[in-house]
């Protein structure tokens, strides 16, 4: 028996998230049959989390058993035949028998897409969530850095999923502009970067709003040891409420300490956020 590792990209669009439910579309069932198909057995799939309706992906990584006897690439290019077009297997790989996508992931990376220009670009309209002001981008990013590190961060956590902690450890956190390509980067942003166009500076410098806003891409991204449910969609909600102007960045400090979610801002859409990797 084999284990094999898959390297996930899809658009959440026109799925119910990643588990497997009775009467809706899901990605676990859509990839379970197309494996199905290929290998003749009843599959399990693992992944390393279970996005959300409407989330994409473009590090998604899952795993499952099979006694197949196709090489890697034969299952890569086979699988991408048999699913919809707006989901593919990026890589497939065999690992170690003790390999779990789940329980072997030690962090992910998150990222939260939003656009503040006057217009939404229609095509990017299922990948970005538009904000209806001007976002200063500054002021987000400065009130996000309290939430780096060790945390209990039951104010950013929807009830529904109960866990044992709500305790988790954020590595890295950046809130900055660029241009839309940054929507399918892999990398992470480095704080400091210069692909962010607007300074701290700019911001009271008297431009017109309409150079505050180019570009008006404004990205979130969050990397850590392990997410609560909903955890990035209620960071994102709060640092709006602070890029708009409706809170000061120094009360994201006071909803932390809080560890209360009527507290904090209210959970973002869906279809602004992205798994861009996992970490193993």
């Amino acid at each position: 028996m084999r284990t094999i590792k898959l390297l996930l990209s899809y658009d959440g669009t026109a799925y119910h998230g990643w588990e497997r439910q009775q009467n809706a579309r899901t990605l676990q069932q859509t990839l379970e049959e197309a494996i199905g198909s290929l290998t003749c057995e009843t599959i399990h799939v693992a992944a390393s989390g279970r996005t959300d309706a409407g989330v994409h992906a473009i590090g998604q990584v899952a795993s499952f058993h099979s006694s197949s006897r196709h090489d890697c690439d034969t299952i890569r290019r086979a699988l991408n035949a048999l699913l919809p077009d707006d989901f593919r297997v990026l890589v497939a790989e065999d690992v170690h028998e003790s390999f779990h996508a789940t329980y072997a992931a030690k962090g992910k990376l998150y990222r939260f897409v939003m656009h503040d220009g006057l217009a939404m670009e229609p095509c990017l309209r299922e990948y970005a969530v538009h904000c209806a002001w001007t976002m200063n981008h500054a002021a987000m990013h400065q009130a996000a850095q309290c939430l780096a590190g060790k945390h209990d961060f039951s104010s950013f956590e929807t009830a529904g999923a109960p866990r044992a902690s709500s305790t988790r450890t954020i590595t890295h956190i950046a809130v900055f502009r660029a241009e839309p390509g940054r929507i399918w980067s892999r990398d992470q942003y480095a704080v400091g970067d210069q692909q962010s166009a607007i300074s701290d500076q700019q911001w009271s410098s008297g431009l017109p709003p309409s150079a505050l806003r180019s570009p008006p891409f404004l990205f979130l991204e969050v990397a850590a040891d392990g997410f609560l449910y909903n955890m990035v969609r209620a960071i994102a909600g709060t640092l709006i409420n602070v890029g708009r102007g409706y809170w000061p960045a120094e009360r994201v400090a006071e909803i932390v300490k809080a560890q209360d979610r009527t507290q904090a801002g209210p959970t973002a859409p869906a279809h602004g956020l992205f798994l861009v990797r996992v970490d193993y």
